[in-house]
């Protein structure tokens, strides 16, 4: 078995055996949330999965303008920066398939996905979640589970083909019909369901009958984990936690597929104790991406209220008078996303869960903006009672020590203290 493969055939046969543990797959290109992820590996001696989602990475370049081998030299650079030990960096592509080019015909999305993944696998990306559940613009608007997995195998072929080619390590798969919405809800969350056990065994079996058909047997001895729905959800207010009781059966159900494990998608926000019951149950792969820029987000505001403090200066605009004018120029990314008054939207465009700000970070104004409120803080020391009124969150660390009360530290601190509540859920 490949590395990757044996990383996480080792999470299914601990599973099977009685044990517990899981990983969590990080799904962000923030160059900070990258360093603290890769930082917080090299503390821990912890393998780091750092997944490039369809509309972050792609052949196109995404809304980040990385190709996935820009995203994977990105990465990499930060690992030697870092210190990170590159043998236990896992590069994964996330939602992989027509997600991105769903607004056109199936036949000429599929085209555009067969590409992304060549490009993935090309690249060396060794966990590829296929993701084929989206319906294109000629497709029913619920697609069957056979077409979903047809689709899926085709991506497959493809990946293997690269890989081939490339002379590259053999990917694992994640497989599923009942995949999540990139990023969170779109709409409210009062209609949850966990999905039920004979839809999370028959998605594995219509998938492998879809493999085997393109011959490609191997390839799905390669599948170690399936998207279902625990039950979790965050929306723009609103966030489900975990009941475990609710989802009993779906988790009896992985005794009749000891080949995997579960994917959870959109456990950000979760408590600590929900996380680390989804990864008792089973839900050995944990995704979160929002939460992490969130956090950034949330520390990033809060020095320009310290910065405003400190470093007066009423020439430069602060940082959420920039990014609001960034996200109304451009409003493709929040629009549709964020109903209500004209109130509640600018609400929504700066505190929502679903944090689709994150779009408009690459921007070169939200770039310039973010560099001034850095460079006016500089490496000062910031007094604890400013951390206290604006970053209360990293306050007690501030005082133990633990966070060096600079603008750089704290924002790499307030990353790292969601990345605490993972590994602490993976990690029994």
């Amino acid at each position: 078995m490949t590395a990757a493969t044996t990383r996480f055939a080792g999470i299914a046969a601990r599973r099977t055996g009685g044990g517990k543990g899981g990983i969590a797959s990080i799904c962000s290109a923030h160059p900070l949330v990258i360093k603290a992820t890769l930082r917080h590996g090299a503390a821990h001696g912890a393998d780091v999965l750092i997944e490039a989602t369809c509309n972050q990475v792609n052949h196109e370049g995404g809304y980040t303008g990385m190709t996935p081998v820009a995203f994977r030299s990105f990465v990499e650079g930060h690992a030697a920066r870092t210190g990170f030990p590159p043998d236990r960096l896992i590069l994964g592509g996330d939602h992989l398939g027509p997600n991105p080019w769903r607004q056109l015909p199936a036949a000429e999305a599929m085209q555009k996905a067969v590409a992304m993944i060549d490009a993935y696998a090309s690249a060396g990306f060794t966990k590829l979640h296929l993701d084929t559940s989206m319906a294109c613009a000629d497709d029913p608007a619920a697609l069957a589970d056979e077409t979903i997995a047809a689709r899926a195998a085709e991506l497959a072929a493809v990946a293997e083909g690269a890989v081939a080619r490339t002379g590259g390590e053999r990917p694992v798969y994640i497989i599923g019909t009942e995949v999540p919405v990139p990023g969170g809800a779109l709409e409210a969350l009062d209609h949850m369901h966990v999905t039920e056990p004979a839809d999370a065994l028959r998605t594995v079996e219509v998938h492998r009958r879809a493999f085997s058909r393109l011959g490609l047997e191997a390839a799905f001895a390669r599948a170690v984990g399936v998207v279902v729905q625990p039950g979790v959800e965050f929306g723009n207010a609103d966030i489900i936690a975990y009941a475990p009781q609710k989802a009993m059966k779906l988790v009896a159900s992985l005794e009749s597929m000891p080949q995997f494990v579960f994917e959870a998608h959109s456990t950000d926000y979760q408590p600590a104790e929900a996380l680390g019951m989804l990864v008792r149950d089973g839900f050995a792969i944990l995704k979160v991406g929002p939460w992490l820029t969130f956090a950034l987000r949330e520390a990033l505001y809060g020095l320009s209220h310290i910065a405003d403090e400190l470093a007066p200066d009423p020439s430069h605009e602060s940082l959420p008078a920039a990014m609001e004018r960034v996200m109304l120029a451009s409003p493709g990314n929040w629009q549709k996303y964020y109903p209500g008054t004209p109130d509640e939207q600018r609400l929504q465009r700066h505190f929502s869960f679903s944090d689709r700000i994150r779009y408009y970070w690459p921007s070169p104004d939200a770039q310039r903006a973010t560099d001034v409120l850095l460079a006016a803080l500089g490496d000062r020391k910031i007094p604890r009672p400013l951390v206290s009124q604006y970053l209360g969150h990293l306050d007690a660390e501030v005082g133990t020590g633990r966070i060096k009360p600079t603008a750089h530290e704290l924002l790499i601190a307030s990353v790292t203290r969601v990345l605490d509540l993972y590994r602490g859920a993976t990690n029994p």
